[in-house]
């Protein structure tokens, strides 16, 4: 018999870290090859990990609810080494019971020429030398893949930079993104993540606590240091209020995809100044295309709906409006060659918005089964990482709940989110042989919040306009 180590994966390339958040299996049951055995939640999606081998559960290492870096040994498997099952392309482990660390290319990084090799990790028993904060016990096993990863980098002296330098300079898209946008050094920020790491809430408290970022301070000006004041802990959002339950309420703790949620929604109302516009469409002309080939959709196993026509005429337009297809990068705007709609999907446990990647190049059926096939393997958990990032425009469907409209919160770093209303038969009036009369007309309302720092008004205008001409007058060649 062997023990096969079952590692946190690495679900995506900006990835670093993932949630244990349900085991599917217990110690002692088998277990068949590809058979999902736990359950993980990441700041991209959640997903179920199926088992590289089959054999028994021997050993739970990760308890439910923790976060360990990627490469970590989450447990082990027990299986008969005669099957020749592989375990999981990690390299050796540099400690007996410490987790199996890679680089997330797969390959280690280069050394310097000339360069004796760099150990593989730290000694235990050296402390980090300006760690902001103790490392948590359950965040300790998982710091060997972060020191591995950074063992052979250097800084611009040519010194090696520690551990907590490198992980500060390596935080993720989102907070280099936050920090190019109010012009702040990340190095000056004190992190509370991994070994000092800095978190988006370390990168909030210190702009809202009054820092001097470096646009303001002016060229050659010495850093302002930070405010004193206790930084907020990662799990809690900035500014939060506390609540006292009364007897009887029920308190429910918050999951990983709702707290991600509310920090991004916090965080994106902080950063653009939100503006919406609101346009009546008369969907009568795609209702009758829709009657027409529900049918022949269906046969091809594609549930042809209202969405599918508004994503494909938007994808259209948004090659015509760059704008609505751009994102701020500090004081630039960055038009996006690719158009990535993401669709908004609600679930029982939050929200998640799966991306239909190059949507403008996709016919109607294409867009419509891209929808449908998004949406199952959202609510059934089997979307990759791949397939819910670099969305440049989201679409959202309250409608289909009733509501006739919504103004919703952009999803950043976006410029735009179209939200489509309940779409319903209405009296109308229309004209006929210049006499007007009342008439039953497929009606519903789409609003468009945009970030008014580098669209305009008449920008959002003209491309509501075009987007609700081209669903009133969609014809079959549309398909």
């Amino acid at each position: 018999m062997a023990k096969i180590d079952v590692i946190m994966p690495q679900m995506g390339e900006s990835i670093a870290e993932g949630t244990l958040s349900r085991w599917m299996k217990k110690v002692g049951d088998p277990i068949k090859r590809d058979e999902p055995i736990f359950e993980i939640s990441t700041d991209k999606v959640d997903a179920e990990i199926p088992a590289s081998v089959a054999g028994v559960l021997a050993e739970i290492i990760v308890q439910e609810g923790q976060t360990v870096a990627v490469q970590t040994v989450v447990a082990r498997i027990e299986t008969d080494a005669s099957v020749g099952a592989e375990k999981p392309k990690a390299p050796a482990a540099p400690s007996p019971g410490a987790p199996a660390p890679t680089h997330p290319g797969g390959a280690r990084p280069a050394t310097p020429a000339g360069a004796p090799p760099a150990p593989l990790a730290p000694a235990p028993s050296v402390p980090p030398k300006s760690a902001p904060r103790s490392v948590p016990a359950a965040a300790s096993a998982s710091a060997a893949p972060d020191a591995r990863a950074v063992s052979d980098a250097t800084g611009g002296n040519g010194a090696p930079e520690s551990i907590e330098e490198r992980l500060q300079r390596k935080s993720t898209p989102l907070v280099r993104k936050m920090a190019a946008e109010h012009q702040v050094d990340i190095s000056a920020i004190p992190g509370t993540g991994l070994l000092g790491r800095v978190t988006k809430n370390d990168i909030l408290s210190y702009i809202e606590g009054g820092a001097t970022t470096a646009g303001q301070r002016g060229s050659g000006a010495v850093p302002t240091a930070v405010p004193a004041q206790p930084p907020r802990g990662p799990a809690s959002l900035p500014a939060a209020a506390t609540v006292d339950p009364w007897p009887g309420d029920r308190v429910e703790p918050w999951s990983r995809i709702r707290k991600l949620t509310a920090d991004h929604m916090v965080m994106s109302r902080r950063v653009s100044p939100h503006v919406n516009t609101i346009f009546e469409i008369d969907y009568t002309r795609v209702a009758q295309v829709r009657t027409r080939n529900k049918k022949e959709f269906a046969d091809r196993g594609v549930n042809l709906t209202y969405l599918a026509f508004i994503t494909k005429v938007v994808a259209d337009n948004l090659r015509k409006h760059p704008v609505l297809n751009a994102a701020v990068s500090g004081e630039s705007t960055l038009f996006r060659r690719d158009i990535n709609i993401g669709i908004a999907v609600a679930l029982d446990w939050g929200l998640i918005v799966p991306v239909i990647k190059h949507a403008d190049e996709l016919s109607l059926l294409g867009i419509a089964r891209a929808i449908n096939d998004l949406g199952e393997r959202a609510r059934t958990k089997k979307l990759s990482p791949d397939e819910v990032q670099k969305g440049t425009f989201t679409i959202t469907n309250p409608g289909g709940f009733g509501s006739v409209i919504g103004t919703p919160i952009i999803n950043q770093p976006q410029a735009a989110i179209l939200c489509v209303g309940s779409i319903e038969k209405q009296p109308a009036v229309v004209t006929v042989d210049n006499a007007d009369m009342i008439a039953i007309r497929t009606k519903g309302m789409l609003s468009l919040a945009f970030d008014h720092r580098i669209v305009d008004g008449a920008d959002a205008d003209r491309f509501m306009a075009d987007v609700k001409a081209g669903l009133q007058e969609f014809t079959e060649a549309g398909t």
